[in-house]
């Protein structure tokens, strides 16, 4: 039947983000492993010729001897790992998930007509098109004089983070301006492996199989690339998961709450590859991160703005769902039962904002979040939490009913 989409449309969602997750940490652990390793290299006086330096490690019962050559070996090896599809299939992933739910919800969860007012097509679009953005500009840097100042660089890439930061909030909503921005930067990353580092290594391997000495500048530029990919991996996880915390994209100064969190990554891993590297890590970065971490707590408390979750509702879709049978009746349940929380000023005990910035006070927030009060509190029990509130059974069969009879006069 047709309400089995919502169903179905939300286990594909699951499937997705779980796929998503999965790759993310293979890229993550493979990423921070390597980093690590290279700091840890050690000169010895056996090492092999062409041979930067080596490590030993112990893991899992037994001794890791790992030898690193700056350029290249004297001849490639039969068997050779490549480290590349951790990558490639976080980013498939994450953009289908993109799609999945900004793309498919854009009415709900990306547009914020008191931000500006979008049409759905305008809105993907926009989404689709500002994600390469970052990678042309930030190439383009890194091909250029300033790419030779690693430093001066970094600087630069939080300057254009900054002001991509500030240009999601200018059109979307605060939830999807921070995943954007986390999409954003993730796509720079992944096109550093796409576009640069496999390239470079084909070109070494390449050389090696016909003989010639490798050229050292394809590992020198690829080895900038992971360093910087290295410091914005944590970034992107915060932006990534701040869906789940509106006091996070859901206030005035959101845009500046996420360029803390890109300070925040730089000060947490300059210490682990600080002391990667030379065994004690600056303990100053421990302190830079708290602060910064206390000012956005900070800033978090100061006046909201709609985030677009809770703007007027106008659509022929709420519409459908307000004139639908029993919608008086359900919506009675799920004010009753959800409003303490999911509202503009929350009367629960301890909360200051709406859950994810969901305001369910009205006929028309409940209209609005028609499809997650169904999968929520009708076909599963996820909500209220602990049922707090003590929902009944035969009110979440008015939800059900009321959502199942909405979309099936939707179909007809």
């Amino acid at each position: 039947m047709y309400y089995d989409y919502a169903v179905m449309w939300d286990w594909l969602s699951f499937g997705v983000r779980w796929l998503h997750v999965i790759t993310a940490m293979a890229w993550i652990g493979a990423s921070f492993y390597f980093i690590a390793l290279d700091l840890m290299l050690k000169p010895a006086d056996d090492m092999p010729e062409g041979a930067s330096g080596e490590e030993w490690e112990v893991h899992g019962g037994g001794f890791y001897h790992t030898t690193k050559y700056l350029v290249a070996p004297a001849r490639l090896p039969e068997h050779l790992t490549w480290h590349k599809w951790q990558s490639y299939i976080t980013w498939v992933s994450g953009v289908a998930l993109l799609a999945i739910v900004y793309w498919a919800g854009a009415e709900l969860y990306l547009i914020d007509r008191n931000v500006a007012d979008l049409a759905v097509w305008q809105a993907i679009a926009l989404s689709a098109g500002s994600l390469a953005i970052g990678w042309i500009i930030y190439d383009f840097l890194c091909k250029s004089p300033i790419g030779a100042n690693t430093n001066g660089l970094m600087v630069l890439l939080f300057v254009l983070l900054v002001i991509m930061g500030w240009g999601y909030t200018q059109i979307f909503t605060g939830r999807a301006a921070f995943l954007h921005l986390g999409a954003f930067t993730a796509t720079i990353m992944t096109a550093n492996v796409f576009v640069i580092i496999m390239p470079n290594q084909r070109i070494v391997v390449a050389d090696l199989k016909a003989g010639r000495k490798p050229d050292p500048k394809y590992g020198k530029i690829a080895k900038q690339r992971s360093m910087h990919n290295n410091y914005l991996t944590l970034p992107v996880l915060f932006l990534m998961l701040s869906n789940h915390y509106p006091l996070a994209f859901g206030t005035e100064y959101n845009w500046i709450i996420a360029a803390q969190v890109f300070l925040m990554g730089v000060t947490i891993r300059h210490y682990f590859n600080t002391m990667h590297a030379t065994g004690k890590g600056p303990s100053w970065t421990w302190l830079a991160t708290a602060i910064l971490f206390v000012v956005a707590a900070w800033l978090s408390t100061n006046p909201k703005f709609s985030t677009g979750e809770a703007q007027a509702a106008t659509s022929a879709r709420v519409e459908q769902f307000m004139a639908a049978p029993g919608f008086q009746k359900a919506a009675i349940a799920v004010q009753g039962r959800c409003a303490m929380c999911h509202a503009d000023e929350p009367t629960w005990e301890g909360m200051i904002v709406p859950p994810k910035g969901v305001v369910l006070q009205s006929d028309q927030d409940v209209a609005r979040h028609a499809r997650e009060i169904y999968l929520q509190a009708g076909r599963s029990i996820a909500m209220p939490p602990g049922n707090l509130s003590e929902i009944t059974d035969d009110e979440r069969v008015l939800i059900v009913e009321w959502y199942e009879a909405a979309v099936s006069g939707q179909s007809n």
